[in-house]
């Protein structure tokens, strides 16, 4: 079974109505099927009514509760997976407005308290200098500037010391030249500030020696229970715990080959100097 990225979006209510056709053709009703899944009654009509995602673990219970063959489980539990992934269009954030993206962001950081970011090519929003930001959505035409003030209020979360930071930093992200030189030494020394935060650890994985992995994404996870992806056009969220736990492990991968603390810091203090001379 594939699924086209535009399919995504419809598969909640896809999964929703297929497991209320398999419940009604096994002849049970929700209650019953609630007491067998030891659920609510609530949380399977909010199942049924695409009012609420089900995870992999709800869709097993199901459809074992059901007797559901294994062919259909399999079936089934796929079409599960993709209902708790997005597909977002760069397109369509830029229609409804850059702003509305950053809300967004803001509520996954509200909701969280462990964050760790995987930064491929270019310095994330939290990072970054008010230039860079500036610069960062500078190829999207119109007025950008209450995501541009967005972005930047976002950036008070990383004093909230109950939430705690992880950022690995590939070379290449720190050292593209976004901007001009001295711009560029500056956004250098703020990756530095930040990283003597007490809730912030702060890497950088140089581009020298063996590293047998080669990284595709930019890529940031919420505690343990949603990773985003980005693209060139788009990102994918991730809310099934096997993609989760993928990016998990492709983290602690990456945070092996880092440095962090003073070295790091050094690291950085070398780049900043160049890019002053």
């Amino acid at each position: 079974m594939t699924f086209e990225p535009e399919e995504l979006g419809q598969s909640r209510a896809d999964l929703a109505e297929t497991l209320k056709t398999l419940r009604k053709r096994a002849g049970i009703t929700q209650t019953r099927l609630a007491q067998r899944c030891a659920m609510s009654q609530t949380k399977i009509s909010n199942i049924e009514g695409a009012k609420l995602t089900p995870t992999l673990v709800d869709v097993e219970l199901i459809l074992r509760a059901l007797d559901a063959p294994p062919d259909l489980v399999s079936r089934v539990a796929a079409l599960a997976r993709n209902a708790n992934s997005e597909w977002q269009d760069a397109w369509s954030q830029r229609r409804t407005g850059l702003e509305k993206k950053q809300n967004e962001l803001a509520g996954f950081e509200k909701s969280s308290t462990e964050f760790r970011y995987f930064l491929l090519s270019m310095v994330t929003g939290l990072l970054a200098t008010p230039d860079y930001v500036r610069a960062s959505l500078a190829h999207i035409p119109g007025d950008h500037s209450k995501a541009i003030a967005k972005k930047l209020e976002r950036q008070s979360v990383l004093y909230d010391t109950s939430k705690r930071f992880t950022f690995i930093l590939t070379e290449q992200a720190v050292r593209w030249p976004f901007l001009s030189s001295s711009a560029m030494a500056v956004q250098v020394d703020r990756l530095v500030s930040i990283s003597l935060l007490p809730n912030v650890e702060l890497g950088v994985i140089p581009l020298d020696g063996h590293m047998p992995t080669a990284p595709l994404n930019t890529f940031t996870i919420y505690d343990a229970r949603i990773a985003t992806v980005e693209t060139q056009t788009g990102v994918m969220v991730f809310r099934d715990h096997r993609d989760v736990s993928a990016y998990l492990n492709e983290f602690g991968t990456y945070e092996g080959y880092a440095l962090f603390g003073d070295g790091c810091r050094e690291l950085l203090s070398e780049w900043a100097t160049r890019f002053r001379s």
